[in-house]
């Protein structure tokens, strides 16, 4: 009798410790109804692409941010515009918005903490840009985006100048290409008016356009495709 309760004791121990094995390890040939596991595998990707890609925007606008200028403008009738543009060649070629710079009055181009002097060279009206030359050198570029590999929902990226403080300071924006052919490319990207004249650039860092701002406060961009003929490049 004694010999049967203690066989009976064994297998129910043996059973016990089965049972909190079995539920420890996850097997991976058996259907697990109600586990979350897929769910954190999933969040897990998503966390990583999203790091991923905080990372290369960070990396792109560090190597972008020295390309972009302040433009402030004082008009004849008092009237003060101010906006950004973009260092194209090294030796001191800019190009920003011709509405920033309207004939006959006095501009200001900041450039990398300096306020240099400049020759306004031309003006495109149609397609509203103008090629600045300033007397400096040894300045950053960017590289220019392939617009035929260009997708929609794209991310992009804006930097642009504030001259909401006492010393400009470069602001960025992003979000993604909603609509682009060759002669115009639409963001869901909204902002302030100074940022008119800012580049836009793919994650890459390269020079997808140069920026407008409707009333409404929506960005759409002048594509490098009618920029890089205007500056004979």
């Amino acid at each position: 009798m004694a010999k049967s309760v203690l066989k009976i004791l064994i297998v129910f121990v043996i059973g016990m410790a089965g049972g909190i094995f079995a539920d420890q390890v996850n097997w991976p040939f058996l259907e697990n109804e109600g586990t979350t596991s897929p769910v954190y595998v999933t969040e897990k990707k998503e966390i990583t692409t999203y790091v991923q890609e905080n990372v290369a925007l960070r990396e792109a606008v560090e190597r972008v941010e020295k390309t972009v200028i302040g433009v402030k403008t004082q008009t004849p009738t008092g009237e003060v515009l101010q906006g950004s543009g973009l260092i194209v060649t090294s030796d001191g070629l800019l190009v920003t918005l011709a509405s920033l710079v309207p004939r006959g009055s006095d501009f200001y181009f900041y450039v990398d903490g300096q306020w240099p002097a400049y020759q306004i060279l031309k003006r495109d009206l149609e397609n509203d840009l103008a090629l600045v030359k300033i007397e400096d050198g040894g300045l950053s570029t960017a590289g220019f985006a392939d617009l035929t590999k260009m997708k929609l929902g794209e991310r992009i990226f804006l930097v642009g100048m504030d001259f909401s403080t006492t010393t400009p300071q470069r602001i960025v924006n992003d979000g993604i290409i909603s609509f682009f052919n060759e002669n115009s490319i639409k963001t869901n990207i909204f902002d302030v008016s100074t940022v008119a004249g800012s580049p836009l650039f793919n994650i890459e860092g390269n020079i997808v356009g140069l920026n407008a701002v409707a009333e409404d406060g929506r960005v759409s961009t002048i594509p490098i495709s009618i920029i890089r003929p205007f500056l004979g490049l």
